[in-house]
């Protein structure tokens, strides 16, 4: 018999699946995300090899699903997706997470408050937009995650994404980062400006619930901005009202406001407006 842990699929349907130390299970990564995906009828292709090395227990004489090696660290440098909803960075560069963020840590690493400067700062105070940041810096693990949502990584190159503050969970310290307006919007519209974050990097977002990515270059694109998670800056934007379709479209039960969107790139919407909306009263 093997000992539990992590090997790499048998089946090539994943990166890596857990063995029980008697078989393989239906608990698989990839990419560092893990999921499941049933083993087939009959077991692993004829010829793989079973495990043959693993980690040894940690629980000493404790069991159970929670320790036997299925809920392990996901191996990797830099940021890695522990599972869907948690990220672990293992600290290569410095980098900015969202204040309160931190679940947990291993090795020396520091925690500072990064203040966004005398312009940054007073845009937040201005439009309710921004970040409240701090920059984390060391050698170690550190593990990140907000409310349970999900999270996703996103790699720029020499590129840039406009987010919802709110979304933005951590990002690489060398990308730069500032309050926008959103281009076309208005001040009557509430609330329409960004984050964007420029450069060369990694950023991880959240989004409440799994997201759907549209492709704006395939038709003119407008999303409630309440459920708009990010986009990629080179789109352009602007600002569409329903004063017919008001007590049908968006959260309100007034007028109603959808942010536009026509170009080459990509809008990332959640399945989520946030907080239920009081009734319209007169």
């Amino acid at each position: 018999m093997t000992a539990a842990g992590w090997q790499p699929d048998p089946t090539g349907v994943a990166e890596l699946r857990y063995h029980d130390g008697n078989t393989w299970t239906e608990h698989v990564v990839s990419g560092g995300v893990q999921s499941v995906s049933p083993m087939p009828a009959g077991g692993p292709p004829p010829g793989q090899p079973a495990p043959q090395q693993a980690q040894p227990p940690m629980g000493g004489g404790i069991s159970g699903e929670l320790i036997d090696g299925r809920y392990s660290e996901v191996q990797g440098h830099g940021p890695v997706l522990q599972n869907k909803k948690l990220l672990r960075v293992r600290m290569t560069e410095p980098f900015m997470a969202k204040q309160g963020s931190m679940v947990a840590y291993q090795g020396n690493v520091q925690f500072a408050y990064q203040g966004g400067g005398a312009g940054r700062f007073l845009k937040k105070a201005v439009t309710g937009e921004g970040l409240s940041l701090m920059r984390v810096e060391g050698q170690g693990d550190v593990f990140i995650a907000d409310a349970a949502k999900d999270v996703h990584i996103l790699q720029l190159t020499n590129s840039g994404i406009s987010a919802n503050g709110n979304n933005v969970l951590a990002f690489s310290a060398g990308l730069d980062w500032n309050v926008e307006r959103v281009k076309g919007g208005s001040m009557l519209a509430g609330g329409l400006f960004n984050t964007t974050l420029r450069g060369t990097g990694w950023v991880a977002i959240t989004t409440d619930g799994e997201p759907v990515v549209l492709d704006a270059g395939e038709a003119p694109t407008y999303a409630d901005g309440q459920a708009i998670v990010a986009w990629s800056v080179d789109l352009q934007t602007g600002v569409n009202s329903s004063f017919t379709a008001g007590s049908l479209i968006g959260r309100g039960s007034g007028e109603a406001f959808q942010v536009t969107f026509s170009g080459r790139g990509f809008v990332i919407v959640q399945p989520s407006e946030g907080g239920e909306v009081p009734p319209h009263t007169h």
